[in-house]
């Protein structure tokens, strides 16, 4: 009869690993060099975690599910402006520090990989679209229409995401922030505009 899997063990190898893979790219992992630098055999990543693309899966969960909290925060909008920008602002000021964008680097990486081998479920892909749904509803709470929120969403994500690669890229903390609050500033006024527009429509 089979062992079973020691259910603590894995969740604590996958967090090493994450660890391990902070200054190394996620192309180049395997079970071999990862058993070397954890001291462990490659028996015990294969029994935990079965193949080498289950276990890149479920590195790159992890490393996405950091923006859990940061989703969850807009989900649970009430309708305000100042809170939604808010939000966006700590989820911009959680990503500056160093372990953030190492993460953020291999999710990039990671999102290159799944759509070169075009995988039916990507990871990365679903993590992009959690945020855009969130703020399509953070944003129709306001007001806005559902087709302007679609679209005012889309800029400010992706907005995110390349602001994300210009710090991974420059590491210039500074000039990426202003950008990140220029760019904050002229969404929080379309957002306004476009809500006040709506009512008056409605009003």
């Amino acid at each position: 009869m089979a062992r079973p899997k020691d259910l603590d063990r894995k969740p604590a190898l996958l967090a090493e690993i994450v660890d391990y893979l902070l200054d190394k790219p996620l192309s180049g992992l395997t079970f071999r060099t990862l058993a070397e630098a954890l001291a462990v055999s490659t028996y015990t990543l294969v029994y935990h975690f079965g193949s080498r693309a289950q276990l890149v899966r479920e590195v790159v969960l992890a490393v996405s599910e950091r923006q859990d909290h940061v989703v969850g925060t807009v989900d649970e909008e009430t309708g305000l402006l100042d809170q939604h920008l808010e939000n966006l602002h700590n989820s911009w000021r959680l990503s500056l520090d160093e372990r953030s964008l190492q993460l953020q680097r291999l999710e990039f990486e990671a999102a290159m990989l799944e759509s070169h081998d075009l995988l039916p479920d990507r990871i990365t892909l679903a993590s992009f679209e959690r945020w855009h749904r969130a703020g399509v509803e953070a944003l129709v709470k306001l007001g806005v229409p559902r087709a302007d929120a679609e679209l005012e969403v889309r800029i400010i994500v992706v907005t995110m995401y390349g602001l994300h690669y210009d710090l991974i890229v420059t590491r210039d903390v500074e000039r990426s922030t202003a950008a990140f609050e220029r760019a904050l500033d002229h969404y929080g006024r379309r957002i306004r505009d476009l809500a006040v527009m709506e009512q008056s429509r409605n009003g």
